[in-house]
């Protein structure tokens, strides 16, 4: 599924994908934002916790643990595969 625009959430480890938009509450889209995801932005999602909640992913050289609730607000155009 090359060039869709999905939810980052739905990404499996290992996918990458470029943000397109951050939803939801105007405090949490704020606070997504100055954790650096922002549009246009690379974010890989490198892995899963033992019960699949939260997510790790790289973004901007570092990684960052969301949950999936949070994760659903991000739009994302997924990376083709290598």
């Amino acid at each position: 599924m090359t060039g869709a625009e999905i939810s980052l959430a739905a990404l499996q480890p290992g996918q990458q994908a470029t943000i397109v938009r951050v939803r939801g509450p105007v405090a949490a889209r704020r606070r997504m934002l100055e954790m650096g995801l922002v549009r246009g932005e690379i974010i890989t999602v490198q892995r899963l916790a033992p019960l699949g909640d939260p997510v790790e992913y790289i973004v901007k050289g570092y990684h960052l643990s969301l949950r999936r609730r949070d994760a659903a607000n991000i739009d994302v155009k997924v990376a083709a595969e290598p």
